[in-house]
């Protein structure tokens, strides 16, 4: 980075004032607020499901189990995804197979009701949520850089990731109450019933966001698809970025997904304090996007990924070694403003990266390599803490990611110079 550019350091919009205009305008700020209540309800979920999974008799690995099957079809899917997005109407794409995944939680309530609900059940369901997940999160994803300038990608990208980590605060703040009141079965219902706001501002959307199928054969456009993925993961400057977030996710991404674990059988705590642990890490996420939105014109977002991943593993470390809640929350304020930092950076060099012609492909790699990161991590861990224990497989997750985060950092330094 040249330090002697003065554009970088004397930009002529703050980046307050910039995100503040996005925010105002009526589609950026419909798709955002939308957004945030839909994610909400997801983290409500997130609460009360691995708590219903143990409640009727799950172990750690079935609780891996169902991470993964929420997160493995995006090995399989996500890249069609991709194409989907860059060939079809995006909006449709969403509309389709987010509505599926809004039934979802609409059948988890009426078998809780009905008292058949099984493990097996929960775990099927997950799966049907990554389905179409893996489906529709590249036209997701797509959206945003279709609906705001290429000046406004970087601030938009950050607020995305502000309202997300948001929900993290409000969603599992809210579903403890709730949980503790009125039973799990309303968060399971406030997640189907999040889906209409976000439904009305992906409708108002529909004629910024729409994507012409191009003109070429189904079988031209696939040979283009592979060729230009293939391109996106070979390249010096994509390559190692999308490495870093797919590790990231493997070794990094469990200590979520086994939060629940930790608190009830470790530190014996109850569903209220669990609520109160992922608020913790939804703060620390809202903290992250905060310092890029700071920073994005003065500090090389590659550079600014990989340092919070390398240390977000010696977060990983600290978590096999807890003895009490408040020592878990304060760990995933950190592990939260980390894990934001390093994914929203890496994010945001990709689209940058990006053109119009292979934004979907590109969306689908970035989601690949952090999903199916997290799948492979989640089913790991839990075998791992099924044969032995929580702390010795945080432990090796931790050490495995600062050995490998600075590799990868090590050849871009390398590849830079």
């Amino acid at each position: 980075m040249d330090c002697n550019d003065e554009a970088l350091l004397a930009p002529s919009m703050t980046d307050s004032s910039q995100s503040a205009r996005l925010l105002r305008s009526r589609r950026y700020g419909a798709f955002w607020f939308g957004s945030l209540l839909s994610n909400i309800g997801t983290w409500m979920q997130s609460v009360a499901e691995p708590w219903l999974l143990l409640s009727i008799g799950g172990s750690s690995f079935l609780l891996g189990l169902d991470a993964f099957a929420m997160n493995a079809p995006f090995w399989i899917l996500v890249l069609l995804g991709g194409v989907l997005a860059d060939r079809r109407d995006r909006t449709r794409i969403i509309f389709f197979f987010q509505g599926i995944q809004m039934l979802c939680p609409v059948v988890i309530v009426a078998l809780v009701a009905t008292g058949w609900i099984r493990v097996w059940m929960i775990i099927v369901l997950s799966l049907i949520v990554g389905i179409t997940d893996a489906l529709s999160m590249p036209a997701f994803s797509s959206l945003i850089p279709s609906i705001v300038s290429r000046s406004d990608l970087k601030p938009a990208l950050a607020l995305n990731s502000i309202q997300f980590n948001l929900s993290r605060v409000m969603g599992p703040a809210i579903a403890g109450l709730v949980m503790m009141k009125y039973g799990f079965l309303w968060c399971f219902g406030a997640n189907s019933a999040s889906y209409i706001p976000f439904f009305l501002s992906i409708y108002w959307l529909r004629p910024a966001a729409r994507v012409l199928p191009p003109q070429a054969s189904d079988q031209q456009h696939l040979r283009s698809a592979i060729g230009g993925i293939k391109g996106i993961i070979r390249s010096r400057k994509t390559g190692w970025p999308l490495l870093s977030i797919l590790c990231t996710g493997l070794f990094c991404g469990p200590l979520i997904t086994f939060s629940p674990l930790i608190v009830k059988d470790v530190l014996h705590a109850d569903v209220g304090q669990f609520g109160g642990v992922l608020t913790a890490f939804g703060i620390g996420g809202m903290l992250g996007p905060l310092l890029i939105l700071l920073t994005m014109r003065r500090v090389d977002p590659i550079k600014m990924s990989l340092t919070a991943a390398t240390v977000y593993g010696l977060f990983i470390v600290a978590a096999a070694q807890v003895g009490a809640v408040w020592q878990l929350a304060l760990l995933l304020v950190g592990s939260g403003f980390l894990l934001t930092v390093a994914n929203t950076s890496a994010n945001t060099f990709l689209q940058s990266q990006a053109n119009d012609q292979n934004r979907g492909q590109t969306a689908s790699l970035f989601m690949l390599a952090m999903r199916g990161g997290l799948s492979l991590g989640n089913l790991a861990t839990g075998a791992i803490i099924s044969l032995s224990s929580v702390h010795l497989a945080f432990m090796m997750n931790g050490l495995l990611a600062i050995g490998v985060q600075a590799f990868i950092f090590r050849r871009v330094l390398r590849n830079n110079q």
